[in-house]
């Protein structure tokens, strides 16, 4: 596995931080959809954590169906907690896209090694993703469709 996959970006407003990892996006817009003034793609930064409420700002971090946004609380990180999902595990089957994960999972890698997940997980369906088993938005690109 190549480093340029595990990149992962930080932006604080000293309340929360949002943990972006671009190469687990699968590029569903939610974000810069539901709260453009914080989430503009065309900008650097692109997440602009003063445009809006913290409370929004979460709101529309736990939208991202791939779980490439995510944030913790400063608070929580200063104290060691780390954050914790308390949820049923569910697969809902995205038309035309990814298994949709919701919940607290462990996949293991073809190495052997684990990874916990938890919010949102997205796996390929289409089987034409470069970053197998999660899904980048290439089922778009080639146009994956439901039998």
């Amino acid at each position: 596995m190549s480093d340029h996959k595990d990149i992962t970006k930080h932006y604080t407003n000293g309340e929360i931080t949002i943990t972006w990892k671009p190469n687990q996006c699968i590029h569903s817009k939610l974000c810069w959809t539901g709260l453009a003034e914080v989430f503009n793609p065309r900008e650097r930064p692109w997440i602009k954590m003063d445009a809006a409420t913290t409370a929004s700002i979460m709101e529309q971090v736990d939208k991202c169906p791939s779980g490439a946004l995510s944030y913790f609380r400063n608070k929580d990180k200063v104290e060691n907690k780390a954050p914790q999902v308390d949820v049923d595990t569910i697969v809902e089957v995205a038309a035309n896209g990814p298994l949709l994960v919701y919940g607290n999972i462990t996949i293991k890698n073809k190495n052997g090694e684990e990874v916990k997940k938890n919010k949102v997980t997205a796996l390929c369906r289409c089987g034409a993703s470069g970053n197998k088993p999660y899904c980048d938005g290439t089922h778009v690109k080639i146009g994956f469709k439901d039998e």
